[in-house]
């Protein structure tokens, strides 16, 4: 039986606060920021907790059973 591989893509987006939740950033904050808000840049460049919606789909991409 081979190991099971963690996606790359999330292991570089997700990362585990003490507790066990998943910090995550936001999105829309790279590119296009001149018609943005202050307000609103300043709220995307704050993490975020991941949804518990979406809990187990991250958890999977992660191979955290």
């Amino acid at each position: 039986m081979p190991k099971v591989k963690t996606n790359s893509g999330a292991k570089k987006r997700f990362r585990f606060t003490g507790t066990g939740k998943v910090k995550r950033k936001h999105a829309y904050h790279s590119h296009i920021l001149t018609k943005k808000t202050k307000k609103q840049k300043r709220n995307l460049a704050k993490t975020s907790i991941v949804d518990v919606s979406n809990m187990k789909q991250v958890r999977d991409l992660l191979n955290l059973r």
